[in-house]
């Protein structure tokens, strides 16, 4: 029996095909927002912001009371990784009355504007993180130093924040900081920029809102601890349009930093404090942060997991009064 002579030209034509396929067909794939509402309608009538790099970044301010007649310390809470201004609603007004506190969201996260282009710094890149810090202690401070306190990857900013601008900073707070971590993901960054991957991206990192839950549980020693309002706080800002395509460009910034190879040069005091039970930056890894900063106190709480401020409020106040007086 003979056989019947092979087709190349077909063979060409699947092969192109799937190669097209492959090219072709992520980018084929609809991807949207789930979000229906932009960030100032999110945030509410009453928020506030400031602008800084164009974009309006969403703070809280707590204000001195009337009655000081000295005004008393600056004090400057940055949230961490899927947190917010809500995060520190615990604790923001505990501290002196006399003390101005502000909280604000990062890009990407809670109600600050999310822009999906720009001229300039990319504003969710650690560069950014720098100058939107710089504009907020210029705008708050009365170019007096202020206090830094650093929540998790908050603290990562805080950190780079006052080892370059130390003549800023009076007092370093870092609760849990995310400075021996690395950086996930970080020889790979380049794959976000092929084309189907960014197209699908928005999508890939959508889950948030569903595994978001389960490293907010995870960051709680005390599960009855978290509420229908924690939960409803940290889902909010997953009403705002676009909201997952402003976090694929988050995922993909430049977070380069250099603290954790200049752990010696902090001029200024520094308090690193956790709970025993934090399984999200482990405890270990603040403990050994301890022993690589040769002027920091250490403050480990019992019974307590990564969100320290939210879980014993009233314990982190006190650490960190007793530190910054």
């Amino acid at each position: 029996m003979s056989r019947k002579p092979k087709n190349p030209q077909r063979r060409k034509m699947i092969w192109l095909s799937i190669v097209l396929a492959i090219l072709l067909g992520p980018l084929m794939v609809p991807v949207s927002t789930s979000g229906t509402v932009s960030n100032v309608e999110a945030a509410g009538k009453d928020a506030t912001f400031f602008m800084s790099l164009g974009i309006d970044i969403h703070y809280v301010q707590t204000p001195v009371r009337a009655s000081c007649l000295i005004e008393g310390k600056t004090i400057i809470l940055i949230h961490g990784f899927g947190a917010s201004t809500f995060s520190w609603k615990p604790i923001q007004q505990s501290f002196s009355p006399c003390d101005t506190v502000i909280a604000y969201d990062r890009p990407a996260f809670g109600f600050t504007e999310r822009p999906l282009s720009w001229k300039g710094l990319n504003p969710y890149s650690m560069a950014a993180q720098m100058q939107i810090l710089d504009d907020l202690v210029t705008k708050f401070a009365n170019g007096r130093k202020v206090v830094l306190i650093g929540h998790s990857a908050g603290g990562q900013v805080a950190a780079q924040y006052a080892l370059d601008n130390a003549s800023k900073v009076s007092n370093l707070i870092l609760e849990s900081p995310a400075i021996l971590n690395g950086t996930p993901g970080a020889g790979m960054a380049w794959l976000t920029y092929v084309p189907q991957i960014n197209h699908l991206g928005p999508a890939l990192v959508a889950s948030i809102a569903t595994t978001g839950d389960a490293l907010l549980e995870s960051s709680f020693h005390d599960k009855s601890k978290l509420t229908g309002e924690t939960y409803d706080g940290y889902h909010a800002p997953l009403k705002i349009k676009n909201w997952e395509f402003a976090f694929w460009e988050f995922s993909r910034a430049d977070k380069t930093n250099d603290v954790a190879s200049r752990l010696t040069e902090f001029e200024m005091p520094v308090l690193l404090i956790t709970g025993d039970d934090d399984t999200v930056v482990e405890t270990a890894l603040t403990e050994k942060l301890a022993t690589k900063m040769p002027k920091a106190k250490l403050v480990v709480v019992p019974n307590a997991g990564h969100l320290l401020h939210e879980e014993n409020p009233a314990v982190f106040v006190d650490a960190v009064r007793t530190e910054i007086g």
